[in-house]
Parts: structure tokens; C-alpha cells; sequence
């Protein structure tokens, strides 16, 4: 699986900090421009990846163009049985290579390590998890047309051919993707299967000929009806597929305890014992409910949280949430820059916008153009609610605005766009291309009770309430995910557990429930944020006091997004101790 984010950068303390340490040494802001990555002192490994990356971007073509590599445009990953397996076969023998280099500098061997943890996160989803036969979530990233409809990197007519191209290979991707998912599947993905599909469909039949209509080329228009309305018929077809095997006997879900377990070895680094890892997600869950009860007794003294809860929010945006967005962005950048708390590297700006359709099962996110691209706005996109809901829930969906400003935060400032702009500089190449899934949402996630810390709003008790939903959101996740995937907890208890102990209305309790059966790595948002706020402490106590936490995020976010282990290796040596 992969995701679409990054981040950081200062120059005194990464210095201080590299003499100190003797590890890898942090680049300073601006020594290296987006895309433009430096070499690591060792001619023959800097030789490897380049070839390496070649061969991924041929097997991975739409995550290519999301990256900015425009060669690919048009050009759908093979998803064939055999293809897959060969893809696998690829990836072990790149593995065995890059283990094969032992006498490294540096910064070689921080890659190295960064791209052995990258291929061991692709082979346990192809391998291990088997998601592209089991899990329509594989497909979404690659399905993705945005690139082509949204970003301005070629005139819109070459754009346009580039989306033929894409609309042309659908066809054949739908063949596989239903030869792939041929078995019994969950419910729970059969739903998300037949919303990603179906909005795919709508956004081909309705976004898309707006989007380019102003193309006077009469021959490739015709060429795009043709095609763009082959795709939305291939779209519905899949999408009625699915529906046909909801009359059959439902697949299970559950990774298992060890499988689990080795997803978090293979993608993030970690291996711990269940009951450790779950116990730090109810001490996490009950720090949180102690604060909240503490930030209750000053908004609206009750012993009832939840009257306190359904009282902050009732304040909703007036002039709806994608409005409230666009307001909130500016003054969070104000505030981190005010108070020092990261470098800023850059002038990029991010916009505003409502989710396409097919994305709706996310309530926010933010598309980020990649470290190869140039001039390219990032879209923050926020899911307006479903039209199906019954009113009371389409109304308990939006977002109060004290929650939806720490959303923003976790998105852009200082969340994932934040962390996007220092990525994009860094000297390694795989930094530049490749996100960890825990390192990534860990730091958004951290970024938003950071700004409660550094004093945001003042101490307003409203927007503490805010700031510690957010946070009891993905406390649920993380025990959800454990609970569903190794402990028997069924989809209706963890809907319950979102209601009940991170206080969401109904309709996005049963959304985050049943992401947790297709997303069981959803844990990674409290995952991470605990093993970087662990991992700040340890550094403060060597490094100084808490005045120095800019240096430290700056020297965090330089390494890109791998595992938060190796991350947690280089900034404090070998002998760092435990993640978490």
C-alpha cells in the first residue's frame, strides 16, 4: 500500500547535532531543491538505485506520474496473476542486491536500510497479506485519474492525451482486477469496492468532460468520448459484479496474531508483543479521556462527556467546511511560524477543494504534487457528507470548526504538506520517493497536539475538546485494529467503540469501523505519533531542553518518511533503545 505524503530542515543545531552524534548529517534548508536529490558518497550503491528506481517507476507507472515522472502518462500497472509474481520476483532479487552492499558510507547505508524497509513493506502487501486478491483498497491509489485532470503540468490538450491513454488501459485493468478479487470477499470490502468503482464512474461521466472541454481537437476528442465512456461502463460493471457477490458466502477479514505482527516487522519496523502494543493504546486512550474530562470541566462542567462533546459541536463552520478550511489554513502557517516549531522550506501553498466522489470514504486528505514536478498546487480535499445519509447524520458529519481546525493541521500546517515541502529537499533519492505509512500519518497526527502544546487558541477549552477528538478518533483506530485483526472484535463492537470512546456520530463510526477491516494499518496514526513524541523525549534529555524541539522536528523530517526505528537509529546511535 502506498500513500501520497512527506516534510523538514535547520542549519546550527543539524550541525551541532551531527558532530554530537556522527551520524547522518541533516541538510540545511535550500541546500538541495525539490527533486533534486544529491548523491551518498558511494558511486557504485548511488548507480544501484537509480537502476532500481527505473525498473520500479516501469512497474509502478501511475505512482510514477504522481511523482511527476510524465514518460508514464496514460500507462496502468499489470496486474495479472503472472505479472504479480514476477513484480515479487523483482523486488526479492533488488532486495538480496541492496543487502549484498556492506561497505557503505553513511548516508548509503541510511538508504540502504531505507529501501531494504521499502521492499519488505511491498512484499508482505503482494506476498504475505495477498491484497491484490483480496483487497480493492490496492487498487485505489493506481486507479487515481486526478494527475491528469487537476494538475497543470502540460497544456491541457497533452493532458488530455495522456487521459485517453489512462481511459484506453481501463478496460484491461478491470479484467484483472476482477480475475484477482474472484474469491469470497468481506462485506465491508465489497462496500468499499463498490464506492470506489462507482465514484470512479461518476467522476469519469460527470468531472471529467468539464475538466477538458475546451479542447479544440476535434479527432482526440472523439477518442476521449469513446474511451472515457468505455471506462464508466467497465466502472459499472465491476461495481454490479460486486453487488452479485454479496449473494455469496462472505470472505473473512482478519490478518491473525501473527500476521499482524508481521505487518508491523515488514512495514513499519516494529515487533512487540500484542498485549504491549495494545496496552500502550489504552494508556494513550485513557491520557486523552483525562485531558478531555479536564477540558470539559472548563467549557461545560458536566459529569456527562458526551453532552459536553455534542455541545462544542454544534459550533459548525457557517459557511460550510471546504469555506472554514480555506480560513483556517493561513492562520495555522502564522502560528507555526510564530512560534519557531519547524523550518518552513519553501513558498508552496495548498488549496481547498471537496472530494471527488470516489474518495469519499476518507473524510479528508490532501493530494500532493510529487518532488518531480514544478509549480504544482496541492489540493487539501474534504469529503462533504454522504447525500444517502438520513439528514441528522449528513448534519452530525460536518465537522465543528474546532475539530476541523486540527484536520487542517493534521493535513497541511504542520501536518503532511509541511512535511511534504522538507521530503521533496532531501538529499536521498528514495526520501524523495518513498513514504511510510506510520512515519507519515505518526507525524501528522503528532503535529496536531504539538500545536495545542506551543499554545494554540490561547488554552480555549473549545479547541482542546477539538484537538482530543482527534485524537480519541485514532486511539479507536489503533485498538480497532488489533481488536478486529487478532482478538475476534466484530465490525459492530468497534462501531460502538467509536461512539462510545471517541465520541463520533453513528454514520462515521460505522465508516471507521469498517475501515479497519480493509485498512488494518490505520493503527499507524497513534503508532507513530507515540514512537516520535518517545523518540523527542529521549532526544530532548541528551540534546537539551524543550526550546530545542525546532531543531529536532527540522533533523526528523529530514530523512524523508521511513520506518520510525531506523529514524529513531540515526538521530540517537546504535544503542537508542526500543521505539516504543
Amino acid at each position: 500500500m502506498k500513500t501520497t505524503r512527506r516534510s523538514l530542515g535547520l542549519v546550527l543545531g543539524a550541525l551541532v547535532l551531527a558532530a554530537a552524534c556522527a551520524h547522518r548529517p541533516s541538510p540545511a534548508p535550500g541546500d538541495t531543491s525539490p527533486g533534486q536529490a544529491t548523491g551518498t558518497g558511494h558511486p557504485q550503491w548511488d548507480q544501484f538505485v537509480s537502476g532500481f528506481l527505473d525498473q520500479y517507476y516501469k512497474d509502478y507507472p501511475s505512482y510514477a506520474v504522481q511523482l511527476g515522472r510524465h514518460e508514464l502518462d496514460g500507462h496502468l500497472p499489470d496486474w495479472r496473476a503472472t505479472a504479480l509474481k514476477e513484480l515479487a520476483a523483482r523486488l526479492h532479487t533488488a532486495r538480496a542486491q541492496a543487502l549484498a552492499f556492506t561497505a557503505l558510507t553513511p548516508n548509503a547505508r541510511f538508504e540502504r536500510d531505507y529501501l531494504i524497509a521499502q521492499l519488505d513493506r511491498e512484499l508482505f502487501w503482494l506476498e504475505e497479506a495477498r491484497w491484490p486478491h483480496k483487497n480493492p483498497l490496492y487498487y485505489s491509489d493506481a486507479l487515481d485519474p486526478n494527475a491528469y485532470v487537476v494538475r497543470a503540468y502540460a497544456p491541457l490538450a497533452d493532458r488530455l492525451k495522456a487521459y485517453v491513454g489512462y481511459a484506453e488501459a481501463i478496460p484491461t485493468a478491470v479484467a484483472q482486477i476482477r480475475q484477482n478479487l474472484a474469491g469470497p470477499l468481506p462485506r465491508t470490502y465489497l462496500d468499499l469496492g463498490v464506492t470506489l468503482f462507482g465514484g470512479l464512474a461518476d467522476y469519469y461521466e460527470k468531472a471529467v468532460p468539464a475538466a477538458f472541454a475546451s479542447v479544440s481537437d476535434a479527432p482526440l476528442q472523439a477518442r476521449f468520448r469513446a474511451a472515457n465512456a468505455r471506462a464508466a461502463s467497465e466502472m459499472r460493471g465491476i461495481v454490479a459484479w460486486l453487488h452479485g457477490k454479496r449473494r455469496t458466502a462472505p470472505g473473512r477479514y482478519p490478518l491473525g496474531a501473527e500476521r499482524f505482527r508481521a505487518m508491523l516487522r515488514a512495514t513499519e519496523g516494529v515487533d512487540l508483543p500484542l498485549d504491549r502494543l495494545e496496552q500502550a493504546g489504552w494508556d494513550d486512550m485513557a491520557r486523552n479521556l483525562s485531558a478531555l474530562r479536564a477540558a470539559c470541566d472548563r467549557y461545560l462542567p458536566s459529569d456527562d462527556l458526551k453532552a459536553c462533546v455534542a455541545r462544542m459541536r454544534l459550533a459548525k463552520p457557517a459557511g460550510g467546511p471546504v469555506a472554514e478550511a480555506r480560513r483556517q489554513l493561513p492562520v495555522l502557517k502564522r502560528f507555526v511560524e510564530s512560534r519557531g516549531l519547524v523550518t518552513i522550506p519553501g513558498t508552496e501553498e495548498a488549496e481547498v477543494a471537496e472530494s471527488p466522489p470516489y474518495q469519499r470514504w476518507n473524510p479528508a486528505y490532501i493530494d500532493i504534487p510529487g518532488p518531480f514536478e514544478h509549480g504544482l498546487m496541492s489540493i487539501y480535499y474534504v469529503a462533504p457528507p454522504d447525500p444517502k445519509w438520513s439528514p441528522l447524520e449528513r448534519s452530525a458529519y460536518v465537522h465543528a470548526e474546532a475539530d476541523l481546525v486540527f484536520i487542517s493541521a493534521h493535513e497541511v500546517w504542520p501536518g503532511h504538506f509541511l512535511q511534504n515541502l522538507h521530503a521533496h529537499r532531501a538529499r536521498s533519492r528514495l526520501a524523495q520517493v518513498f513514504v511510510g505509512y506510520g512515519f507519515s500519518e505518526g507525524w501528522a497526527h503528532y503535529a496536531e497536539e504539538l500545536l495545542w502544546e506551543a499554545g494554540f487558541r490561547h488554552g480555549d477549552p473549545a479547541a482542546h475538546i477539538g484537538q482530543l477528538l482527534n485524537a480519541l478518533l485514532r486511539n479507536a483506530r489503533y485498538l480497532s485494529a488489533i481488536g478486529l485483526h487478532t482478538q475476534g472484535m466484530t465490525v459492530a463492537e468497534s462501531e460502538r467503540m467509536f461512539r462510545e470512546l471517541a465520541f463520533q456520530d453513528p454514520a462515521n463510526a460505522r465508516q471507521q469501523a469498517a475501515r479497519g477491516t480493509f485498512d488494518p494499518a490505520y493503527l499507524n496514526y497513534t503508532l507513530g505519533k507515540l514512537m516520535i513524541r518517545k523518540l523527542r523525549d529521549d532526544w530532548t534529555r541528551r540534546h537539551g531542553s524543550r526550546s530545542g524541539w525546532r531543531t529536532f522536528h527540522d533533523r526528523l523530517l529530514s530523512y524523508g518518511a521511513p520506518p520510525i526505528p531506523l529514524v529513531r537509529r540515526e538521530m540517537l546511535g546504535p544503542a537508542a533503545g526500543p521505539a516504543l
